[in-house]
């Protein structure tokens, strides 16, 4: 499968390095903060209201990303409590017969972080996912019409 692909605006941003065609119609979305859902409850939605401002302040959040921030939302939820748990009893507890035996809450939380780094991976929510992220200013940020590719191809003299 490969390395999935750079969206457009970033290898504009970059001066396109690999002086590759560009995609001129790569669909271009409007940032926005969008509203937490309301069936997000309790740390969910509390890390909701914590995270999408701040993706939307930096140009990350559009209106398609709702259910990739709600999975990322719900994931910290769910890793934030298996965590208490595994930190109430452990990590190895004991069956019925004494056999110790991995705590439960611990594969819940190992897999909830998995998924949460996943969805933050996503958004440039780590420091190694951010250094690929180049941010367009707003005067910049307008795509190139068709019909400026086709006259600069129409003065170009082979």
């Amino acid at each position: 499968m490969g390395r999935k692909p750079k969206p457009t605006a970033i290898k504009r941003a970059a001066g396109n390095p690999g002086k590759r065609a560009l995609n001129r119609q790569e669909p271009r979305f409007k940032v926005v903060n969008l509203p937490c859902p309301p069936q997000l409850q309790g740390l969910a939605r509390e890390e909701w209201q914590r995270v999408a401002p701040e993706l939307a302040k930096h140009g990350v959040l559009t209106g398609l990303d709702e259910k990739a921030l709600l999975g990322y939302c719900v994931a910290w939820a769910r890793w934030v409590d298996a965590y208490q748990q595994v930190q109430k009893v452990g990590a190895v507890i004991a069956t019925p017969s004494g056999y110790p035996i991995q705590n439960p809450y611990q594969s819940i939380a190992d897999k909830a972080l998995e998924q949460m780094r996943k969805f933050a991976v996503e958004f440039g929510m780590t420091p190694s996912s951010r250094s690929n992220i180049h941010v367009i200013p707003d005067d910049q940020d307008k795509a190139p019409s068709v019909f400026a590719d086709l006259a600069a191809d129409s003065l170009t003299v082979n």
